[in-house]
């Protein structure tokens, strides 16, 4: 058998490029032949898509795909209020939809990890975006009466998302390495805040122009099987760990008890999990709430009357969105640079920019819910400027994850922080906070004052849960250099010839 140092055993020890597909194996490198024959049209038109396949270009695909993935989760936070209004449901029901869709989420993203670290990845992702685009579809047709099937349809959704965000980054990691890796991961992530954005706006816009807010759930599917499409064309799917140069016997696969064992020890990896979670609970219970939040400000000062009538005004979501657009390029850009110069002072420049962004956005974030009640203006100030700051560590959190976690294990590390960032994160917080507000206007249900009061004293949880982000984020810069230091000596190992790493029982 196979053995690495961290005391693994590896399963199909191998010197092929074998990469193992969902319906068998194959061998991806094209052996000469002596019998050579003119180009039939069918291969010139294959040899035209492999070509196509760029490591940028491929890049670039999957970037897009994310966005897609991001702007279908938020259409539905964009046109908020009249799904409240059209299943009559109350704030704690509205943020029943985005728990159950995060939960299915997280339960999937280790099944998928498992996958994606030994299976063809691109043919996962594409079957993935199919079936989340197929379900958005069908659920725009589901009755008033049936709010519990919509419920399950995001549930649905959550699954079919989770195979791409937990396995698309390691396609990425594994075609790039160093400061060109950070750079196509911070693209990659760009589209997080680009797509929870665009999800605002394109709710927002499709409902305004058809009239009816389900036409919101009808443009997005037709995007992500373009997709899926795309990337069966033209992203390849690369030898795990090839951007890390590793020559030697590749492990198809180490047991998927060994390797929770390995990310365990890495305290790196875990107080980075821990502040992904941070980040996952403020961003989830804002997604869903922030647009609520100041349409009850405006209520409040008398500048806007209370919707009773289908279509509600979507004027705020539209704003909200294009800030999440533009807050989003910003901090990811911000936190690309940023870091790429602190690395010339210190090596451990990728957690600490993370945590003094944390605490930083802390700060305006809890501003938002002392000038809301006097200014709208001041309020969308504080959050553009608590956006970029919290949007900024994205990026860098998915780097420092490359950086300490081998490339045969990545699929399962990014599914496993995901699911503990939504599992501590946005899996509960939009339906804590609802729950929150409702309980408090209990003893006052007609005061539009203390609605809107209500739901600011729920959100202000977010604050100190970002705070406790910013901790952890500080924890894992004491252990990022030995957690990269043993990670790089395990691949090295990794390329050293046969007989430098098999024993004998």
């Amino acid at each position: 058998m196979c053995v690495e140092s961290d005391g693994c055993e590896i399963e199909g020890c191998s010197s092929s490029d074998e990469v193992h597909t969902l319906s068998g194996s194959m061998t991806p490198t094209l052996r000469s032949s002596p019998d050579i024959h003119p180009c039939k049209p069918g291969e010139k038109v294959r040899a035209a898509l492999l070509r196509c396949r760029s490591p940028t270009a491929a890049a670039g695909i999957l970037s897009f795909g994310n966005v897609l993935n991001y702007m279908d989760r938020y259409t539905v936070a964009g046109v908020l209020q009249d799904i409240q209004k059209h299943f009559d449901v109350s704030d704690s029901g509205a943020g029943l939809l985005q728990t159950v869709f995060i939960c299915s989420f997280m339960v999937a993203a280790p099944i998928f990890g498992y996958l994606g670290d030994r299976f063809n990845r691109k043919v996962i992702l594409s079957c993935g975006l199919f079936f989340w685009s197929t379900v958005t579809l069908l659920s725009s047709f589901i009755s008033q009466e049936l709010y519990w099937l919509f419920v399950l349809s995001r549930g649905l959704v959550g699954i079919g998302e989770s195979s791409y965000s937990s396995i698309s980054p390691t396609i990425i990691g594994d075609l790039f390495t160093n400061n060109t890796r950070t750079i196509m991961l911070s693209i990659f992530y760009l589209a997080i805040p680009l797509g929870s954005g665009l999800g605002y706006i394109l709710g927002s816009s499709a409902k305004d122009a058809a009239g009816d807010w389900r036409w919101a759930l009808r443009v997005s599917p037709v995007l992500g099987m373009t997709a899926g499409a795309l990337i069966l064309l033209f992203v390849p799917e690369p030898k795990r760990g090839s951007a890390d140069q590793i020559t030697g016997r590749i492990r198809t696969r180490t047991s998927w008890l060994c390797d929770m064992k390995a990310l365990a020890k890495n305290r790196s990896y875990v107080f980075s999990s821990l502040a992904s979670a941070a980040v996952s609970f403020a961003t989830g219970a804002f997604g869903i709430w922030i647009p609520q939040y100041l349409v009850r400000a405006q209520v409040v000062q008398k500048v806007r009357e209370i919707c009773t009538n289908q279509p509600c005004d979507s004027k705020d979501s539209l704003i909200f969105g294009a800030i999440t657009c533009v807050t989003g390029l910003l901090g990811v850009a911000i936190g690309a640079v940023t870091t790429r110069l602190c690395r010339q002072k210190t090596e451990r420049a990728d957690p600490l920019v993370c945590a003094v962004s944390m605490l930083g956005s802390a700060i305006f974030i809890c501003l938002i819910f002392v000038v809301a009640k006097k200014s709208i203006v001041g309020a969308y100030v504080c959050i553009f400027i608590g956006e970029t700051l919290l949007f900024l560590n994205w990026a860098i959190t998915a780097d420092i994850l490359m950086y300490v976690v081998i490339p045969t294990r990545r699929a399962t590390a990014v599914a496993v922080q995901g699911f503990t960032s939504h599992l501590l994160g946005d899996a509960g917080s939009p339906y804590l906070i609802g729950k929150i507000s409702d309980a408090l206007q209990q003893s006052y249900t007609t005061s539009v004052l203390w609605q809107f009061l209500s739901l600011g004293y729920a959100l202000m949880l977010c604050p100190f849960v970002i705070v406790l982000g910013g901790m952890f984020f500080l924890a894992t810069a004491l252990f990022f250099l030995d957690d990269r230091d043993k990670a790089e000596l395990q691949i090295k190992q990794m390329s050293r010839p046969p007989s430098t790493v098999k024993v004998t029982k």
